[in-house]
């Protein structure tokens, strides 16, 4: 592997829908690679909420003021986004302690599936330890006010997504 694919990073993940954690981990992890690619997978098996081109779009407005950092929709196995991009470091975010036997357990089957690849994990700031996507889609579902957990455009398109 090319030394130069160390200063590649893919954040994966859902982002159904980013969070103001994602974007703090974004803002922390910029300053580590000269490029980040945020991968937002598919994941039809998740049954995300909002479609992938809403996800990617969202994603993207959150972090435009990185010109490093770049947003990609996938639908591939993780292994092979990463290839596709030519990334050395995987960056996941690790909130609590019961994140990390599962992130364990990804970290592991990855070292298996792309061996050339380190994972990274980054904790967010204290403030945004508590936010889940799952729980701000909850809270937004039910009416409740979520523009103190995800960026601006996030919050508009949630309150048109669930007709609030």
């Amino acid at each position: 592997m090319s030394p130069d694919r160390h200063r590649i990073a893919v954040y994966p993940g859902t982002f159904d829908p980013i969070t103001n954690g994602h974007v703090d981990l974004v803002n922390r992890a910029a300053k580590l690679f000269d490029r980040l690619v945020i991968g937002v997978a598919e994941s039809p098996g998740k049954g995300p909420a909002m479609p992938l081109a809403l996800r990617v779009d969202l994603a993207r407005q959150a972090v435009a003021h990185h010109s490093h950092v770049e947003v990609r929709g996938f639908n591939s196995l993780l292994a092979h986004f990463v290839d596709e991009v030519g990334a050395g470091v995987l960056l996941r975010g690790l909130r609590a302690v019961s994140d990390f036997e599962y992130e364990f357990q990804l970290a592991s089957m990855n070292r298996h599936l792309i061996p050339d690849v380190e994972t990274l994990f980054l904790t967010p700031a204290e403030q945004y330890g508590f936010i889940s996507s799952s729980l701000v889609r909850e809270i937004a579902r039910l009416g409740g006010d979520v523009a103190g957990f995800v960026p601006p455009p996030v919050t508009s398109a949630l309150q048109a997504h669930f007709g609030r």
